[in-house]
């Protein structure tokens, strides 16, 4: 647990580094490119498109006429151009995060190995395309224990406990691949995710309960139609400084337990008749 706690109060305090939070501004920065593209290729025939659509539904000239009575009849005017932003900014949000998060980890993880670890030699037990299985196999491993505990969830306490256990369990593997790839051999990493499962599974968990934070700024309703321009920002910053902690809280815990376990002595077994007895070697001799 000592290495537990240690490895958060660091990642705290990385977070604050300049490195770092220009990192977290990343996909603000993809954001704005990726809306500026969108606008100016296809912004004219996207809201055409959507007004083409609305005036096609018969239904809507009751509306229509009622917003004219009420002497809001510019708001039909606008009501294509809004949903084309209300449609486009999640699935803008959500690529800006995951370009950002291909990127992030890795980096984050080579930052802390730099400061900390310089002299823990690179084994170079992943790869990208060996990455991109794992994560995938991962993520339908996590839907299909998602699957298959949805009756549970007709438990109240199970309902609470289920999904963050599966989603913690989906990010510790995730998060730990990424950040042992460059440095940990294939037998290491297996070795790190068996010996210290539970608190990398807690690590998980509360990764998972963090990243909730952010969405109680797009749960306030009113306030957040009022101010769609300055929240939207603030939410994706805030889901992206969550996650550079988890990388950093990650990369803090698995590379330190990487190095104290190359500087644990591995132990071999001599069995004779009658007698079993415990010799360790220096590191790097085979029994």
């Amino acid at each position: 647990m000592k290495l537990l706690f240690d490895s958060f109060w660091r990642a705290l305090l990385y977070c604050f580094m300049p490195r770092v939070m220009l990192l977290s501004a990343l996909p603000l920065a993809l954001l704005v490119l990726l809306s500026w593209l969108l606008a100016y290729f296809y912004w004219q025939s996207a809201v055409e498109a959507v007004r083409q659509a609305l005036d096609a539904y018969t239904e809507l000239a009751f509306v229509w006429a009622w917003l004219q009575r009420l002497g809001a009849q510019r708001l039909q005017s606008v009501m294509a151009p809004l949903l084309v932003v209300l449609v486009a900014t999640p699935l803008l949000v959500l690529s800006a995060l995951l370009v950002a998060a291909l990127f992030m980890t890795p980096a984050l993880a080579a930052l802390v190995a730099k400061r900390r670890f310089a002299q823990l030699t690179r084994l170079r037990g992943g790869s990208l395309a060996a990455g991109l299985l794992w994560t995938l196999g991962s993520v339908l491993a996590a839907l299909l224990m998602l699957v298959v505990s949805l009756p549970l969830w007709l438990v109240p306490p199970l309902a609470l406990l289920l999904p963050p256990l599966i989603w913690g369990w989906l990010t510790y593997r995730v998060m730990v691949y990424d950040v042992l790839a460059a440095h940990a051999s294939v037998n290491e990493r297996r070795t790190l995710m068996l010996r210290h499962r539970l608190p990398l599974l807690l690590m998980g968990v509360a990764s998972g309960y963090l990243g909730l934070l952010p969405s109680l700024v797009w749960a306030s309703g009113a306030l957040f139609v009022a101010a769609f321009v300055l929240l939207v920002p603030l939410a994706i910053w805030a889901y992206t400084w969550v996650f550079a902690f988890s990388s950093l809280w990650f990369a803090h815990y698995a590379l330190a337990a990487l190095e104290q376990l190359r500087a644990t002595p591995p132990v071999a077994v001599l069995s004779q008749p009658n007698l079993a007895t415990e010799v360790l070697l220096p590191p790097g001799e085979n029994s």
